[in-house]
């Protein structure tokens, strides 16, 4: 700590020096003084500029709109600038043609963006030009001038090489001879033999090859993959000062710099026949600080010696590293704080004292959950609820995870999130989503949950396909696994556990499309001397219990109600709460069942449903008007729902065993008959 107390001092010291002041501000910038630095995150170096009397000439012209900088002479955006390698790296439009018809002669062009007496040209060693797609060749021309190509066939069965790099399966590549300052791109197929029509796209691309993966050992994704999604891509130009500039040559070499030309031999390079006469000829030159000296060589004073600089490196080293000390200081302070303020004590205390062992959830660190849902990305949201937002994500080991972010910071909310965390850690039973483990170290609280890979009952309720109808089979599985959950946690967990919240939306399907029930941020655990919870009233509008509604008594006959309404929906396939344009007024699903179940149950259940057996759905229908009983009391408990939806179940598998056992003594008996015929 004295060090670094020392460090700063004479950091103070020095930068109180006039001299040094010169040397800070030489070396921290290298826009013209008094001119922008920078455009968003993106440095903009002298000769560029943004604004009048901050660049050279009109070629270096630059724009910052909305944090974008755009080099005006061609309206390109800009990505960045580099004075060292006389490099500038700009997004250029791809040549794509989808679904088109092919005839002789016919293919499709583009031109890019013509920079023809500029002093700009698309870099020949940093740029590759690639084609995309299937039975395609690729062009490029100078003008009508054919300079190079390249083609990308079509992918055998089972070929994989199109993993490992762009080497002419769907994707070629080739590197364009010349530095040219404008190009015709073409696509079409390898020959006409008859007007060819294709559902695939076929592209043409210039673009930075150390961009692309596979072709500089990052393997991560494919650079077929990273072109066929790409409109627009990154372009390495090279750059210079025209000759005839009305830059001060003789001030710069006065100032450590050195001088050349980049486009001396421009005609020999260039040696392709209509050549425009404009092109030839023109002289570019490239500066760069001598050796032993750092800056810009386009300002004056621009290059500074580097041995001049050296303590001022090492204070600029020390500052950064004590920058970093204190950095991590204050976010253990912050995530300290954020922990006590999300519930971190209190989860500690449940799970300890009421729950068992703490060990049970993991505790995540925020690091790995932003890595993991790649920054909390909206393309990575899999659902939003009342409670916040679910977001996909994979861990460094690969395992795909949920990550459940609260919606907004509420103290009072924060009891509700520790109790799903305590709750969830002493549930384990196959048909209840697995908590893994939880975040506590940032600004909201984080839930992380086994990834579900099948969307909600909701949605295979509501939003039914023809490729996966959902059979009654179906239906009748999930019912049956469902209430074997909440029988579960009302009889069998440590404490009884309400879930408080049960409608089709909180039930999740797998892979195998086994139900598991999830959300239990309203749930609640109740001690055995406990015959019901009065709260403020908390539910779904539709599966909300009349009498919890009436009486703010929360039991578990609650969870029955609501879990009847599930049952009408796996019966009807319709909405728990149902609109009347003509009426203008909401119906409850329940209340229409209900009225319907004596004389008309068939003209409201689900043309799925009816498939079924009368006799199961007859019993299914009579357990969930049990279940919506306006009387609590009158209601079966879950452990008796569950046990009348298990014997449904084996009953049908009892009667496949008996059917399965009648054909093969059919098939015995026709065997012996036919044996007694042949002997006979």
């Amino acid at each position: 700590m004295c060090v670094l107390l020392l460090l700063f001092q004479l950091m103070m010291i020095l930068l109180s020096s006039p001299i040094n002041v010169v040397l800070v501000e030489s070396v921290l910038t290298t826009a013209k003084p008094g001119c922008p630095t920078s455009c968003g995150q993106i440095a903009i170096p002298f000769p560029f500029g943004i604004g009048s009397n901050c660049y050279l000439d009109p070629w270096y012209a630059v724009n910052c709109s909305s944090n974008k900088p755009f080099l005006l002479s061609f309206n390109l955006e800009v990505l960045d600038i580099s004075i060292e390698e006389g490099t500038m790296r700009v997004s250029h439009s791809v040549l794509t043609a989808c679904n088109k018809t092919y005839y002789d002669g016919e293919d499709i062009y583009m031109e890019s963006v013509n920079m023809e007496n500029s002093p700009f040209f698309f870099s020949q060693t940093m740029n590759i030009f690639s084609g995309l797609g299937c039975d395609n060749v690729a062009s490029l021309f100078y003008y009508d001038s054919f300079i190079t190509g390249c083609y990308s066939s079509c992918q055998a069965s089972g070929d994989k090489r199109e993993t490992i790099g762009c080497y002419g399966i769907k994707c070629c590549q080739t590197r364009m001879p010349y530095s040219l300052q404008v190009f015709n791109a073409s696509v079409g197929p390898v020959n006409y033999d008859k007007p060819k029509e294709t559902t695939d796209c076929k592209k043409a691309i210039l673009v930075q090859e150390s961009w692309l993966p596979g072709l500089t050992g990052n393997h991560t994704e494919t650079a077929y993959a990273m072109l066929s999604h790409a409109e627009r891509v990154p372009v390495v130009l090279d750059w210079g000062i025209r000759s005839d500039s009305s830059f001060n040559w003789d001030m710069n070499d006065r100032h450590h710099s050195d001088c050349a030309n980049i486009s001396s031999s421009m005609d020999d390079r260039f040696a392709i026949d209509n050549m425009s006469s404009s092109t030839i000829g023109i002289q570019v030159r490239q500066c760069m600080c001598s050796r032993g000296f750092e800056g810009n060589p386009y300002l004056n004073p621009g290059c500074q010696g580097i041995c001049s600089g050296f303590i001022f490196l090492l204070l600029l080293i020390g500052a950064w590293r004590l920058h970093i000390i204190m950095k991590r200081r204050k976010d253990i302070k912050l995530k300290d704080k954020y922990f006590k303020r999300n519930g971190g004590l209190l989860l500690q205390q449940q799970l300890t004292s009421s729950y068992g062992n703490v060990d049970r959830s993991k505790l995540f660190n925020s690091k790995e959950l932003d890595k993991a849902t790649d920054h909390f990305n909206v393309n990575r949201i899999l659902g939003q609820g009342g409670q916040g937002t679910v977001y996909k994500g994979m861990l460094a080991n690969g395992k795909i995870i949920a990550v459940k972010k609260s919606k907004a910071i509420d103290e009072g909310k924060i009891e509700e999130f520790i109790n799903e965390v305590a709750i969830l850690s002493q549930i384990n039973h196959r048909n209840v989503v697995k908590l893994l483990g939880c975040c506590l170290e940032t600004e909201v609280p984080l839930l992380v949950y086994e990834f579900i890979p099948n969307g909600s009952l909701f949605q295979y309720l509501h939003d039914q396909t023809e490729d996966l109808p959902f059979t009654w089979e179906m239906r009748l599985q999930i019912a049956a696994e469902v209430a074997g959950a909440l029988s579960y946690l009302h009889s069998a967990a440590s404490l009884p556990i309400y879930h408080r919240d049960i409608k089709s939306a909180n039930i999740l399907l797998d892979e195998k499309y086994r139900a598991k029930a999830a959300d239990f941020g309203t749930s609640r655990s109740i001690s055995f001397d406990q015959t019901h919870v009065t709260t403020k009233v908390q539910g779904t509008f539709g599966y909300l219990d009349p009498e919890y509604f009436q009486s703010s008594q929360f039991t578990d006959k609650s969870d029955v109600y609501s879990f009847g309404v599930v049952l009408v929906e796996l019966l009807t396939g319709q909405k728990p709460i149902s609109s009347s344009t003509t009426q203008d007024m909401c119906r409850s699903l329940a209340t229409i069942f209900l009225s319907m179940l004596d004389n008309n149950l068939f003209d409201i259940l689900d043309p799925e449903v009816i498939k079924g057996k009368n006799e199961e759905i007859m019993i299914v229908a009579n357990l969930a008007k049990r279940c919506l009983n306006l009387n609590g009391k009158n209601r079966p408990p879950m452990k008796e729902v569950a046990m009348v939806l298990e014997g449904i179940q084996a009953s049908k598998k009892e009667s496949n065993v008996q059917q399965n056992r009648e054909e093969v003594e059919y098939v015995r008996t026709e065997v012996i008959e036919h044996w007694d015929i042949l002997i006979k």
